[in-house]
């Protein structure tokens, strides 16, 4: 039987949007942030003298590892009452914030920095000042970039320097903690995002690679040496015709530098590769592994030649986060601009039409700030609003914080990453 030629691209068209119909699942949503408190009294108390200011509570990052679903909290103002948190993958959709490791690691110190460089800045060496991203590495530990930096937004106070720690995630005890050494830290330095480059059977090997999106540089961290140096290059700067915002109605201007960053799978030379890109740019970079992992090398200005820009996304492409899946060969990335989220198969040349829109959502997914592929080949979403949090107000009877998650392998389907 003969099928006419419009019922038939019906059919197509009718496929073509089962397969683009494919979205990202809400799994947990807030209209504010609360926290598991150890008692009612110990909350009234926390609200009481300003511990705890619930509209100062905006969730940024996220992590998972196993039933365990890490959420951050930056001090970006007073009153944040855990800057490290955690839920269960199994509670529900609106579940209160635990601290991580515990509520005692979480209380910020009386006095800030006092010039001295190692864990005298606190009382605690497990103490958390202000973290904004983490990374669960393939050896079961928590790799936490904590900035130090309380109050962002406001009287910004310096309690501790930058530091890495780095919690055994079987016993929530801490394994070591890395501060970073004060001739690495630059004017309008900012460490906030942390990619670790390890492999299970290899763990002592680990290397981590600190983003200074504030003055464009990358830290590396090499946990057998307990050392870390700083890399420079041109690309690690933003793009001046990249740095115009508009988010949910807001307008801004960003100057932030390299910040999303992916390690890739081995090549056959024993490297792997590195990608990364500047927050407020369009253009992606690469640079082999071993290049920021020989510090001699990498600080000599023969290196400049061995950073390879990729290709550019295309317009108003800005991301703030980026991840490599070893599943499907895909680097799935934030869309800030377009309230959604990108993807991009790393086989391909990297150009406008190679890029794939997974998802978009004007109100799920507006300001998608972090993401992560977890070990089931899930991809997990946090969006928060950020612009509104820092230059306008947020609406309380809204829900503003989210976090969706979706199988990676479903969410490529139908764009030019299902290679």
């Amino acid at each position: 039987m003969k099928l006419h030629i419009p019922i038939l691209l019906g059919v197509i068209v009718t496929l073509r949007s089962e397969v683009l119909s494919v979205k990202l699942k809400e799994k947990f949503k807030w209209r504010d942030v609360s926290f598991e408190w150890p008692s009612e009294a110990t909350k009234q108390n926390a609200l009481h003298t300003g511990q705890y200011v619930v509209k100062n509570n905006l969730p940024l990052g996220l992590e998972r590892w196993r039933d365990k679903l890490f959420i951050t909290v930056p001090r970006w103002k007073t009153g944040v009452a855990a800057s490290l948190t955690y839920v269960n993958v199994s509670d529900d959709m609106t579940p209160k914030l635990r601290p991580y490791p515990s509520w005692n690691e979480n209380i910020l110190p009386t006095e800030p920095v006092n010039g001295q460089n190692d864990s005298n800045y606190l009382k605690s060496n497990s103490t958390i000042i202000s973290t904004f991203r983490v990374r669960a590495d393939e050896c079961d530990r928590l790799w936490v970039m904590d900035t130090g930096l309380a109050d962002i937004l406001g009287d910004a106070v310096q309690f501790a320097p930058p530091s890495l720690l780095l919690f055994d995630l079987y016993t929530d005890k801490l394994i070591r903690r890395h501060f970073f050494n004060s001739s690495l830290l630059k004017e309008d330095s900012f460490f906030a995002n942390v990619i670790v480059d390890t492999e299970r059977g290899d763990c002592d090997n680990a290397f981590a690679y600190v983003p200074d999106l504030g003055s464009y540089a990358v830290i590396v961290y090499s946990f057998n040496e307990d050392r870390s140096w700083r890399v420079k290059h041109n690309f690690f700067h933003f793009d001046p015709l990249a740095g115009d915002y508009n988010i949910g109605g807001v307008n801004f201007q960003w100057t932030d530098g390299v910040f999303g960053m992916a390690v890739g799978k081995r090549t056959s030379d024993g490297s792997r590769p590195v990608y990364f890109h500047a927050f407020s740019s369009t253009k992606e970079f690469m640079v082999p592994n071993v290049i920021l992992k020989n510090e001699s090398y990498a600080q000599n200005p023969q290196s400049y030649y061995d950073f390879k820009l990729l290709g550019d996304r295309g317009p108003n492409s800005q991301s703030s986060a980026e991840f490599y899946d070893t599943e499907t060969g895909v680097i799935f990335y934030t869309q800030v601009n377009k309230d959604g989220i990108g993807c991009w198969n790393t086989a391909m040349p990297l150009n406008a039409d190679t890029q794939g829109l997974v998802d978009s959502d004007s109100d799920a997914l507006v300001f998608p700030n972090d993401l992560k592929v977890d070990s089931d080949g899930q991809l997990w979403v946090l969006s928060d609003r950020l612009p509104m949090f820092i230059f306008t107000s947020l609406d309380e009877e809204q829900y503003n914080y989210r976090i969706l998650v979706g199988e990676t392998k479903e969410m490529i389907k139908g764009t030019p990453c299902d290679n």
